[in-house]
């Protein structure tokens, strides 16, 4: 049994979880989300608790028990609070402008990118840092494939340090050669 998977969930206020067939439809604040699962596992609403369950011991039952489970887990999350990512540009002249449902970047190429944001991910730039893109959603998935294909425009380089890179990493600089040639002038 999967120690994720027989974890119950609690249903919270103001979110409404439907199951028809194979699809679970979660409702609230932040939107609508759609889920549809195998028909090996079974979700089954009793009160305001889900519990995500499986009708046999199929390897591919086994491997998606937990994964059901913690996907409408982070349905329930999305549409209630909703998920963000915020991503820092460096660089002198880099920068990015949002316009509506998309955003214009410029990171030192010859052209702007023009990137537009899917249904239902919001692009926008932090009130006190304007070099910081704060994307925003209620699925999960969509945000983080929003912020990566952002980020693949100009990843941060090992050097400077110059590029997009996401809020909370951590890039690891290189010392360059003038640092090497140093070292072996010396010897």
């Amino acid at each position: 049994m999967s120690r994720i998977g027989k974890r119950p969930l609690a249903i919270p206020s103001g979110v409404e979880v439907d199951v028809k067939g194979n699809v679970v439809t979660v409702k609230g604040a932040k939107g609508t989300l759609n889920y549809a699962f195998l028909p090996e596992i079974t979700v089954t609403i009793e009160g305001s608790t889900i519990t995500v369950g499986r009708k046999g011991d199929s390897d591919n039952a086994r491997a998606r028990h937990g994964l059901t489970r913690q996907l409408i887990a982070n349905m329930i999350e999305g549409v209630s609070n909703g998920f963000m990512k915020k991503l820092e540009i460096i660089g002198v002249g880099y920068k990015a402008q949002p316009k509506g449902k998309s955003v214009s970047l410029q990171l030192g190429y010859s052209h702007p990118i023009e990137y537009k944001a899917p249904e239902g991910v919001t692009i926008e730039t932090d009130a006190q840092n304007k070099n910081v893109l704060v994307i925003s959603g209620a699925d999960k998935q969509k945000v983080g494939q929003t912020a990566a294909e952002i980020r693949s425009f100009r990843p941060p380089e090992p050097y400077k340090g110059k590029g997009i890179r996401y809020s909370d990493e951590i890039v690891v600089r290189k010392a360059g050669k003038a640092a090497a040639s140093a070292g072996t002038k010396a010897a």
